[in-house]
Formats: structure tokens, sequence, C-alpha cells
């Protein structure tokens, strides 16, 4: 491990609450793809399989940000632990349900439920947000270790989901993924000692919701049409793998998705970089559409997962840049907030990613489908272009000092409190996943 990553977790607590926040989050990458597969071997319908992880996903962009802004008011520890069980009380129904053949409404009914579950991503990366507010360069270097957790997560999630439901049982996947969930999340809320402190009722009501405010409302639309091709060619690239008669090599295929994008997370992170960050975003979104048109051409397994693990390259120094841009325009007192809406229009996407992915396996097959990412991919880059000029001009941080482009503390003086993030996760103020 480079010395710089090792520098960082000579801070008391941290590497507990950095391993707990790998067991949380590991769920998130199994969720998902865990029941696509799960629907899909029960009732051979995409579909529907996308349809219901499109529900979930759909669940958390409503309810996350909820949850976070709880968080930010009343504590980790308070919050995190009754929306833990909540959520995984609704992952036990749909279990069930899909199991004994139930009514399809009740796997929805279900699904929406699980949506509660928390963003554990935030969680962590404000742990070290608080640790490292006046030391940019190790918090930079700590959230690009969290971006390599996020997606050695997203690297394993899969492979462990799709192969416990298609070797153990249907279930095994979801139903694994809500125990790991538990654990992660009572063992990270017992480290008290490493929880941020909480913000005043007052500051909350004062500032409203950060998604007022006009740069995260672009970051978080043009991460609407990026979680859109994440979730599309997730569903798609399963269908592909059963089309060419190995549908459980899906799980290796899409590892080696996340696994270009950890290896762009270990890199970025050792890197001091210079110039405007939003002209750094807008280059990294392109980047990423301009990555997925090779699917188009898939033919084989083999030329797929060579497509994916380049084009995953360009997803970590893009995620890790838009958290910077999240810390220079959201205040301290709503950054666990600020952060969850970027990782909620993550989720929105996915879910049409999911559902319009799977629709179109249904009704054109799988290489044909990898059309519904490419058009995603244009939209964000479209909507990045339309909304560059927000996230130009000066942000106001939570102690009222103006940051300029760069993320640095403009004519008030003092120390910027964050910068780079690393599943997208950055801040000068105070989190992913």
């Amino acid at each position: 491990m480079p010395s710089s990553y090792r520098a960082i977790f000579a801070a008391p607590g941290a590497k507990r609450f950095s391993a707990a926040g790998l067991f949380g989050r590991l769920p998130l990458a199994m969720m998902g793809i865990g029941i696509v597969t799960m629907v899909s071997q029960l009732t051979g319908r995409y579909g529907i399989a996308g349809a219901l992880s499109a529900t979930g996903a759909l669940s958390m962009a409503a309810l996350g940000p909820q949850i976070s802004r709880l968080v930010d008011r009343y504590g980790q520890a308070r919050v995190l632990r009754p929306a833990t069980l909540l959520s995984t009380a609704a992952v036990a129904g749909l279990l069930i349900c899909a199991m004994q053949d139930a009514p399809t409404w009740t796997l929805f009914v279900f699904t929406a439920a699980s949506g509660c579950v928390p963003s554990v991503g935030a969680m962590i990366r404000a742990r070290w947000a608080e640790i490292y507010q006046d030391r940019p360069r190790e918090l930079h270097t700590a959230f690009s270790w969290e971006s390599l957790v996020d997606e050695m997560c997203f690297v394993c999630g899969p492979i462990i989901a799709i192969t416990l439901s298609t070797a153990w049982f249907p279930a095994a996947g979801p139903l694994v993924a809500a125990v790991l969930l538990v654990i992660g999340v009572f063992w990270l809320t017992s480290q008290r000692d490493t929880e941020p402190p909480v913000h005043p009722r007052e500051a909350h009501q004062g500032s409203g919701s950060a998604i007022r405010l006009p740069a995260l409302q672009v970051l978080v639309v043009t991460f609407v049409a990026v979680g859109a091709v994440f979730g599309s060619v997730d569903v798609i690239s399963v269908a592909f793998a059963e089309e060419q008669g190995k549908k459980a090599a899906a799980g290796v295929v899409l590892g080696l998705y996340a696994l270009g994008s950890a290896l762009a997370a270990v890199i970025f992170g050792t890197l001091d970089l210079k110039g405007p960050a939003p002209r750094r975003w807008l280059l990294g979104v392109t980047a990423m559409a301009v990555s997925i048109i090779p699917l188009l051409l898939a033919g084989s397994l083999t030329f797929l997962a060579v497509a994916l693990f380049v084009a995953g390259m360009a997803i970590a120094p893009t995620m890790v840049t838009t958290m910077a841009l999240v810390g220079q325009h959201v205040p301290r007192s709503s950054l666990t907030e600020g952060m969850t809406w970027v990782s909620t229009g993550l989720a929105i996407g996915v879910a049409f990613g999911f559902s319009a992915g799977g629709w179109a396996v249904d009704a054109a097959g799988a290489e044909a489908a990898y059309l519904v990412p490419a058009a995603a991919g244009v939209a964000a880059v479209v909507l990045a272009l339309l909304g560059f000029r927000r996230l130009k001009r000066p942000a106001v941080t939570g102690e009222g000092q103006h940051l300029d482009e760069h993320g640095q503390h403009g004519q008030h003086g003092g120390t910027a409190h964050g910068t780079h993030g690393a599943d997208g996760t950055g801040a000068a103020g105070a989190t992913l996943a």
C-alpha cells in the first residue's frame, strides 16, 4: 500500500470504521443484480426483474436523502439502526413472496419498502471529513481510499450475488446481502468515538434542503443519466451472458467493469491535481459516455469483458471530482445530505436503466439493447454541458467562506476542509455508496 494511504489510517478508529463500511456497502452492490438474477431464474422475465430493481432504486432515491438529513441532525447511531431493520424486514418479505410465487404486486410492495437502506458510503466519508477537515491532502487520500473500497464492492458484489443465486438457490444473493447490511451498519454505529457531531436543528431549518442549491441540482440531474448507464449495463450484461450460454460469468464480466474503476481510483488518489474541478468533471462525464460506444460491437463475452474494463477506468475519477464539487457548494451542516443526493441521482438513473435495459432485452435481444446505455451516456454529456456554468460560480461553505472553482477559499481566507472523494466523493467541508 502506498505511504499516502498508510498514513491516513494512523488516526484512531480509522481502520475499524472503514472496515465496517466495507460490510455495509457490499450489499448495495449485491441487491439490485441479486434481485434481477433471482426473479429472472424464477420467472424467466427480465422485464419484471428490471422493473423490480428499478422500484428498489427509486425507493432508495426517495428515502435516502431524508435518512441522511436526519443523520446530520440526530447522529448516525440513532437513525441508521432502525432504518436498517426496516429495510431488512422488507427484503425478507420480498424473498418470501418471490419463493412462494406470490402475486407480482406483492413483490413491488416489499421492494419499495426496502428503500430505507442507509447510504453507508456517505456515513464513512463524513467520519473521514471530521478527522481530516483541516488537512485537505489527507482527506483527498482518504476519500480516494473509500472510492477504491466502493469499487472493490462492485467488483465482488455482483459476482457473489450471482454465484449464490445460481449455485445455491435463487434468493440466496439478496438474503446474504441483507445479512451483511445489518452486520456492517450495527458495527459502524457501535463506534461512537469517530461518529461526527450532530448539527443544531436551527441550522437545518435555516438552510433548507441541500437540493435547493443550483450546483447540486446540476450534479444530481447529470448523474441520473450516468446511473441509467450503470443500471442498463448491469441488466443487459446478465442477459448477454445468458444468450452466450454462460449466465454465471456475468458476475465476472461486471466485476471487470468495477475493477477498471478501482485501478483508476488507486492512481487518481496519489495525484496532486491542478486546474478547475468543473472542467475535469465535464471531461470525465464525456469520457464515460464515449467509453460505452464499444459495447455496441460486443459479439462475445471476451470482447465485452475487455470493453467494460476499459470503460470502468473513467468512472472513479469522475466520481471523485463530483464529490469534490459537492464539498465546494454544500454547507458542512448538510454535507451528508448533499453527498446522498448525488447517490440519489445515481439511484434514480439506475432504476431507469434497470427497467429500460430489461425491456430492451425482451424486445430486441441483449446485443441490440446496449443502445440504451449509449443513449444515456449522450444524455449525461448534454446535461453536463447545459449546467456547466452553474458549477463555475463561487460557492459558500457553512462558515460563510467563499470557494473558487478550484475548491480553495477566497478573500476571507481559511483552510479548505476537503478535496476529492473517491466513489464520487470529495468535500471542502466535511460524505458515495
